[in-house]
């Protein structure tokens, strides 16, 4: 049976973008009216970041209850802030720094620690359910800080890891299965032609290997939003069946 998901394709990469806010702040405004706060994990890389940059007009900050939001990472670079790795770094420069959010209610990952202890102290952190998580995906299947062939795949209990890989090839943190598979909603955000062949992997292969094949919501909703040309391979059937 095929696992229950959405797909949306968008003409461009700005309609992406504007698509990923939309769901943010649908999503924000539901989670305050139900629970009365919001929590959600951002994605790094180049892909988000225009929607971040919409996150901080004033056209979409009025509609969101930043003084009920809560924004966590799915990974982080082990860097400074300052650098322009810095997941949190580019976050704050395209968005926070613009909206009206208490400085407690931003949770970025303690980059600035060695590795393990900074995974421990995040897991402390985080709450075991997020309401929403943005991803990414890398040419080699990769999500948040997942790298194919690593241990970190097989994880069963902890939610935070210490691992190395990627590029640059650093030691990062990331968040694992065992958390991402219990939001409330995951969104990937996909962007590119080159991303295009593994796109059609991860969505038509059910039984790849590749670390994104395993992002499957126990009981929240998966959404992949791509923009034309990541969706370009995909059949007809998986795209708008």
């Amino acid at each position: 049976m095929r696992e229950k998901r959405d797909i949306i394709i968008m003409e461009t990469p700005e309609a992406l973008a504007e698509r990923g806010a939309s769901v943010f702040v649908e999503r924000a405004r539901a989670s305050v009216a139900a629970r009365g706060i919001f929590m959600v994990a951002l994605s790094g890389g180049s892909t988000p970041r225009r929607m971040h940059r919409l996150l901080g007009r004033e056209s979409l900050c009025s509609e969101i209850f930043w003084r009920r939001t809560h924004i966590f990472w799915g990974d982080e670079r082990c860097v400074p802030a300052e650098s322009r790795d810095s997941n949190y770094g580019l976050a704050r420069k395209d968005f926070l720094m613009n909206v009206d959010i208490p400085v407690d209610h931003i949770h970025p990952m303690p980059a600035d620690v060695e590795p393990e202890r900074g995974a421990s102290l995040y897991e402390d952190e985080i709450p075991e359910i997020l309401d929403l998580i943005f991803l990414g995906l890398g040419k080699d299947g990769h999500t948040a800080s997942l790298f194919p062939g690593q241990s970190a795949l097989e994880e069963k209990r902890k939610r935070v890891l210490a691992v190395k890989g990627g590029d640059p090839d650093v030691y990062r943190l990331t968040m694992t299965f065992p958390l991402i598979n219990r939001a409330r909603e995951v969104v990937f955000l996909v962007s590119g032609e080159e991303k295009a062949g593994i796109v059609k992997t991860v969505l038509e292969e059910p039984d790849t290997k590749q670390p994104a094949g395993s992002v499957k919501p126990v009981n929240g909703r998966l959404t992949w939003i791509l923009d034309k040309d990541a969706a370009s391979r995909l059949s007809e059937e998986v795209a708008y069946g």
